[in-house]
């Protein structure tokens, strides 16, 4: 069916006309029409299929359909996405679908300024498409309000599962208004996002699409046995055919996907890492360059394996066996995007032979082995991607002293410069008017002959804990037997006397110094 068969509003369907859209995806042609009746939606289907615009199109047209009748300071729809690039990709898709209409949306991501975010809520966009810790950012200032909320969507809610995003998901659910529309979002459904669901959803319609763990038939799938130590080599041997145009190189860590960049940048190989340590800046210039073909291979952590849309991406190869089956599926199926064909190796060495036999198990089928006939696999390691964490420690040790060193060069007069500060003392300690102990009555003076404002200074000694203009101190003085709130006739306290409150040293029955306050100690105020 086409999409016009939906009832979108016309100028939304002038936007998919744009694009040149003719006939929706299977997720799609279930999920737009509960939506646009104002129904909870629980989809699950895999990454590439569309999801995206099954969840905007309804929510744009119930926007147009729906506009309030005076301007509101509030969103009305909100997107809550796992990674910046997916908020990115998505806020992008908003803005081609809606390029005729008047709706909005910014989004609310880290990396960025938050002025202009900040300024997207007070304005009243009217779809934002947010991560969950920089949305609760701006939850804790008094302009992000969400009273005018009418729809929630959750994209990619697994993901947001698996880095660790459920507790904040909750936390910015008990922000939003309670009566809304939710379309719920997720390539696969564990326990814990069931959970979810039962929470959020009212009476949802469930589409399923595909077996969650079936990868895409247009790709073709190999695995290449290789020792830990020559994956790298094996890489730049494959990367010397020229069929493998534009790779995505999947590692299981940041650290092995930076070190891997640099070994294929020393071979002269045009590539560009992408990660969660990378700053926002560098992330979207890698993206942006691998779009473009100005990158041969995009180096990624798992942070490229959902939701972004890159196409013609000819290969992608995991260059460490994933330990869990769904994101080998997620992985591979950044090729072959579109009903187009694809090629997936994965690089599997001794100790990953398990994590194999598992994604087999999960898939249904034996992938095939392949070995190259020109590569020598029994040569030394050249250089290991791995670097023991206590090399790693002494290099940041290292490069912390260093920076320091070049700071006191810099700037001479800093506290530091020339040595430890002196404990308890400030480099403008001199400057602090210091407090003398008077000799009679214990109490202090300022020697620049200040002292708080109204305050009158007494010569007469008075007893420990007490407060001035006889009132009782804290301590318990003026109670009979009682010293320092101590019990009646305790030992140390003394017998309890009428004149209660004097302290143990002045009923010793001395004379000259024994009225006096105990050397070292002054009265509490």
């Amino acid at each position: 069916m086409p999409f016009s068969s939906f009832g979108l509003h016309a100028d939304i369907l002038r936007g998919i006309k744009d694009l040149a859209f003719t006939h929706p995806t299977p997720i799609q042609s279930q999920a737009i029409p509960p939506a646009m009746e104002g129904k909870d939606v629980l989809a699950c289907a895999a990454t590439g299929s569309g999801k995206t615009a099954a969840f905007m199109l309804p929510t744009i047209h119930h926007l147009m359909n729906r506009q309030p009748q005076q301007a509101r300071r509030t969103a009305r729809a909100l997107v809550l996405t796992p990674t910046r690039e997916l908020a990115t990709q998505i806020l992008e898709n908003l803005n081609t679908l809606a390029v005729h209409t008047p709706i909005s949306g910014a989004a609310i991501i880290g990396g960025l300024s938050m002025g202009p975010q900040a300024h997207a809520f007070r304005t009243g966009t009217e779809i934002l498409i947010a991560t969950p810790g920089r949305l609760l950012d701006h939850l804790r200032q008094s302009y992000a309000k969400f009273d005018g909320l009418e729809i929630l969507i959750l994209d990619e809610a697994d993901r947001m599962l698996d880095m660790g995003f459920l507790p904040d998901i909750r936390r910015i659910l008990k922000m939003l208004p309670a009566k809304r529309q939710t379309l719920f979002f997720s390539a696969t459904m564990p326990s814990e996002i069931r959970q979810l669901t039962r929470e959020m959803l009212k009476d949802p319609v469930t589409i399923q699409i595909d077996r969650q763990t079936t990868p895409p038939a247009a790709i073709t799938q190999a695995i290449y046995p290789v020792a830990q130590h020559l994956k790298s080599a094996l890489l730049i041997k494959l990367l010397e055919n020229q069929g493998l145009e534009s790779v995505i190189c999947f590692t299981r860590t940041k650290h092995r996907a930076n070190r891997l960049a640099a070994t294929l940048d020393k071979n002269h190989i045009s590539c560009a890492p992408i990660h969660g340590n990378r700053s926002m800046a560098q992330r979207s210039s890698a993206l942006s360059g691998f779009k473009a073909g100005k990158f041969r291979v995009l180096v990624a952590t798992d942070i490229a394996a959902r939701g972004i849309d890159i196409a013609d991406v000819s290969h992608v190869i995991n260059f460490d066996c994933p330990h869990v089956p769904e994101d080998y599926v997620h992985r591979i199926g950044r090729t072959g995007r579109a009903s187009a064909t694809g090629d997936a190796f994965t690089f599997v060495a001794p100790d990953e032979e398990s994590n194999l036999r598992y994604i087999e198990k999960t898939i249904g089928k034996r992938l095939p082995r392949v070995t190259l006939p020109d590569f020598d696999y029994a040569q030394k390691s050249v250089e290991s991607l791995e670097i023991p964490i206590e090399q790693r420690i002494a290099a940041i040790r290292q490069r912390k002293a260093e920076e320091r060193a070049r700071r006191e060069k810099s700037n001479p007069s800093r506290p530091d410069a020339n040595g430890p500060r002196p404990f308890g003392r400030t480099a403008h300690s001199d400057a602090i008017p210091r407090t003398e102990r008077h000799p009679r009555a214990g109490h202090f003076e300022q020697r620049s002959g200040g002292g708080r404002p109204g305050q009158q200074h007494s010569d007469a000694p008075r007893a420990f804990g007490s407060r001035p203009g006889g009132q009782a101190g804290r301590s318990g003085a003026g109670q009979p037997g009682r010293r320092f709130g101590g019990k009646p006739n305790h030992p140390r306290s003394g017998p309890a006397r009428a004149g209660g409150g004097v302290p143990f040293w002045q009923q010793r029955g001395d004379t000259g110094q024994g009225g006096r306050s105990k050397p070292g100690r002054r009265s509490p105020r």
